[in-house]
């Protein structure tokens, strides 16, 4: 990836998880396990080529409809994933961090997430952010409500941005979705608005290092306007 441009900050929403365990007969939580795996990949893929933030759609604000059994086997695999692989991502240099109505997580996995949290807070090497129990229009209600409670009578888009869950963090340039859906359901709504979308039939599960690669090769090839015009260029 030498001489490349590489996505700052690449956000992904991890879908298929499920299908791929129905097409090989599996439980549906064994989708999410061996997606698992997916996203030990998409970390390592990151820090060799240079991605600085990673952003995750773990779980949505719609998620917590799903059947109870599979939302806290959900909850269940989070809280072991976070146990297992902390160590290794503060050794790595990742700093832990999670956006959403966390309040709303299990108290025993939202314990786990504020201990990676504390352990990784001064790593710099990755800004590793893990949306869960998060929703892109209830972001936007929560930071007008904090608005609102504050006595705030004017705003502007970047004072907005600072009532967002993660204000410090630059607007998404890449945004990855597996499993063939072409939407952005709910994630990022303010964030995405000239995000680079880029849309893949592979399933989660099979979402790897070589997936993943293909994906940043093809932001590098785009030319990014904002709403401009570039030189040469109609």
């Amino acid at each position: 990836m030498e001489n490349k441009k590489i996505p700052r900050h690449v956000a992904i929403i991890m879908d298929g998880n499920g299908r791929w365990a129905q097409r090989r007969g599996l439980p549906r939580h064994m989708g999410h396990k061996v997606g698992a795996e997916s996203v030990r990949d998409v970390i390592r893929v990151s820090l060799e080529v240079g991605v600085e933030y990673l952003t995750l759609f773990a779980f949505s604000t719609e998620n917590w409809t799903r059947p109870q059994e599979e939302v806290m086997g959900l909850m269940h695999l989070l809280k072991f994933l976070i146990r297992r692989e902390v160590e290794s991502l503060n050794r790595e240099g990742v700093s832990i961090r999670v956006i959403g109505r966390v309040h709303k997580l299990p108290p025993d996995v939202l314990e786990e997430l504020k201990r990676a949290m504390e352990m990784t807070k001064d790593n710099t090497r990755l800004y590793l952010y893990l949306a869960l129990s998060y929703g892109g229009r209830a972001e936007i209600v929560d930071a007008v409500n904090r608005i609102i409670s504050e006595g705030v009578k004017e705003i502007d888009e970047e004072s907005f941005r600072h009532y967002l869950y993660a204000p410090e963090a630059p607007y998404p340039d890449l945004l990855i979705r597996t499993a063939g859906e072409k939407r952005i359901s709910n994630f990022l709504l303010w964030q995405l608005a000239y995000t680079e979308l880029y849309f893949t039939d592979v399933l989660w599960p099979d979402f790897r290092r070589d997936e993943y690669l293909k994906a940043i090769e093809d932001y590098a090839r785009r030319v990014r306007r904002f709403g401009g015009v570039v030189e040469g260029r109609s």
